[in-house]
């Protein structure tokens, strides 16, 4: 049950033949889209998650001015990927920031690579081309790639990935120039999208070798030559903005040369299991802790080991399975552990990790169940129904896992019930809680953060702040600064320190504190404003009056930035400034009821009550047990002034 081969035309005269195999390609696309759409829709209404927000385009990118940054200015996205945020720059000029239409084109992209599989096998004449196409586009392990709107870098890539591998099969056919351009366009197309790609040259070498038992220096190797260039430097592009721009080196790998081979090994055999028996896919992986001195971590590489010499000294008779080996491996080559990324601070494996390289087992399983149904002699409607248990099966499984990737709340949520171990997770759902009001709810999670990875200075500054929210900021101190004295340019610490010194006090610290945030992020307006209001409340009104108006230079609609300055105003005793400030806010603003009090003192302190008891009402109307809107009509009353 393997790969039909031959030469020079693979597969031809003893192809096995299957009753599906011959479906136009109209009607392949057609059935593919509908089990996959299907399949998909709980992910059509889910939200944004985890980091999309640093993919999905930002206001500053949103101009014809922004999409030149994104091409020409490092640093401008994420990562350098401008094929792939040129896409999400004209998704956002179609539908903006409604995650749906993000949705519906990474299934569009998942669903076009699934037909351009079935070309691709057909064009090799693999057996079992459709059946290849159905599993990868129902298989659950690429629910985090399909779902999760940021991983449109895997899905766009892949087209363009597949696009380029069937384009040189094309130049294999009669050599000529314009093919070869096509082919090396599509393929700089997905280097720009996602570098990993860089690996599809030793594919379509390894493809080389299956078809026809021997690789030719001339044919196979030197045209691939500038291809493989371009991978490396897309590779090297990539390392260095994980490192620098993402952060990559915090995460770096501290393992020797014998547990990088330990490592890989597991990462293959963990891989390979996943798509051989898919359940408890979870966003986040328990971390491994590798140890060579413990006999189960050599498990992995020793039975690897041990298949690939038994494949080489069978390749002769064996030739596909070696390949299909060669291929998986290869593909997952980036994620092996030899290079640092970004992710592996969280753990070792993801799922979107071997999105390209499961589509190689995937042909290889699909060509084996072909062939074994027919080799059976099955009768037609056994197979057609062999296929389509599987195809249920397989849609059910990721209907299911979609259901994880609803909101980021429930993302987590999921993945703690999966993996409580997973610090992530624990510091991750303590935030999404605390900004969904629930801050005491937060605490158990924040605290397992902490005991699961101690010192992470993020976890220190998460729950410093929600201690601070819940007035316990003499606890928050010690957190906070120790998150500062371990990331010294941790703006964000500096800032809840900050906040726990003045509640504390310790006002001029609190100032301080405040002081280096803004001096670290200077287009971060938070800081700013607590450093106003640090500055007002100690006295130092003009101070915080230029701090305020600095504040409204970075953000002109700043309800917080007008209604400080207004309140700086009142201590200053210049009402009528104030009264404009609180305008502003209060029309920015309409539903506090806190503004519109403050409104109502400063006109009634201007000797306008009329004006002054409609904000009073108004603020009783939005907040009823509003004690001091009630204490002063109260008073206004019993003066005669409301009748």
């Amino acid at each position: 049950m393997t790969f039909q081969q031959s030469s020079p035309r693979v597969g031809e005269g003893n192809k096995a033949k299957s009753q599906w195999s011959n479906w136009p390609l109209g009607a392949v696309f057609m059935l593919i889209a509908t089990v996959t759409f299907t399949a998909y829709i709980p992910a059509l209404s889910g939200d944004f998650i985890w980091d999309d927000a640093g993919h999905v385009t930002s206001l500053a990118l949103q101009s014809w001015n922004g999409l030149g940054r994104i091409w020409f200015e490092i640093g401008a996205t994420q990562q350098y990927y401008p094929l792939l945020h040129t896409a999400f720059w004209i998704e956002h000029s179609i539908w903006g920031d409604a995650p749906a239409g993000y949705h519906l084109i990474n299934i569009l992209w998942h669903v076009i690579s699934a037909t351009l599989l079935v070309v691709i096998l057909r064009r090799l004449s693999v057996p079992g081309a459709l059946l290849a196409g159905l599993i990868f586009a129902l298989h659950p392990v690429g629910v985090e790639s399909v779902a999760w709107i940021s991983e449109q870098k895997n899905t766009l890539s892949t087209v363009f990935y597949l696009a380029a591998f069937l384009a040189w099969l094309s130049f294999e056919e009669d050599r000529s120039a314009y093919r070869y351009a096509v082919a090396t366009l599509l393929f700089i197309a997905a280097l720009l999208t996602k570098s990993v790609t860089a690996t599809l040259p030793a594919l379509l070498m390894v493809v080389a070798w299956w078809r026809r038992g021997k690789i030719s220096w001339r044919n196979d190797i030197i045209p691939l030559v500038p291809w493989i260039s371009l991978g490396i430097l897309a590779g090297l592009t990539t390392s260095w903005f994980e490192s620098t721009q993402i952060g990559a080196k915090h995460g770096t790998i501290n393992l020797d040369a014998v547990s990088h081979v330990l490592l890989a090994g597991r990462i293959i055999c963990f891989y390979l299991g996943k798509l051989l028996w898919p359940v408890n896919l979870t966003f986040f992986y328990p971390f491994w802790r590798i140890d060579a001195s413990n006999i189960v971590d050599w498990v992995y590489p020793v039975a690897i080991a041990a298949c690939i010499t038994v494949l080489l000294l069978r390749y002769r008779a064996k030739r596909s399975l070696l390949a299909v080996s060669l291929l998986f491996c290869g593909t997952l080559f980036p994620v092996l552990g030899f290079v640092n990324v970004y992710p592996f601070i969280f753990s070792y494996v993801a799922d979107h990790f071997q999105y390209q390289a499961s589509i190689w087992m995937i042909a290889f399983f699909a060509a084996s169940i072909s062939v074994g149904l027919n080799h059976w002699g099955w009768a037609r409607w056994i197979q057609l129904g062999c296929v389509g248990l599987l195809v249920v099966m397989l849609g059910c499984l990721t209907w299911q896992q979609c259901t994880m990737y609803k909101n980021i709340r429930i993302l987590y949520e999921t993945t703690l019930e999966r993996n409580p171990s997973s610090w992530v997770a624990n510091l991750n759902l303590g935030i999404v809680l605390d900004d969904e009001g629930e801050t005491e709810k937060s605490l158990p999670y924040l605290k397992q953060a902490l005991a699961l990875k101690p010192g992470l200075p993020e976890t220190l500054n998460s729950l410093g702040n929600v201690l601070n929210k819940l007035g316990r900021s003499t606890e928050a101190l010690p957190l906070l600064e120790e998150a500062v004295k371990r990331e010294p340019r941790f703006a964000a610490a500096y800032n809840s320190l900050g906040v726990a010194l003045i509640s504390t006090q310790r006002i001029n610290d609190g100032i301080a504190a405040f002081t280096r945030a803004a001096e670290l992020e200077p287009k971060w307006a938070l800081p700013q404003l607590n450093l106003g209001w640090a500055l007002a409340n100690s006295g130092r009104l003009d101070l915080a009056i230029n701090q305020f108006e600095k504040v409204l230079i970075l953000q002109p609609n700043s309800v917080e930035a007008e209604s400080k300055l207004g309140l700086t105003r009142v201590m200053q005793g210049k009402y009528d400034d104030a009264l404009n400030h609180l305008k502003r806010a209060v029309t920015l603003q309409p539903d506090d009821a806190e503004l519109r009090y403050s409104l109502g003192r400063v006109l009634l302190q201007l000797g306008q009550r009329s004006a002054a008891i409609e904000q009073f009402e108004e603020t009783l109307r939005l907040e009823p047990n509003h004690a001091a809107a009630k204490e002063v009509l109260n008073e206004l009353s019993q003066t005669g002034l409301i009748r």
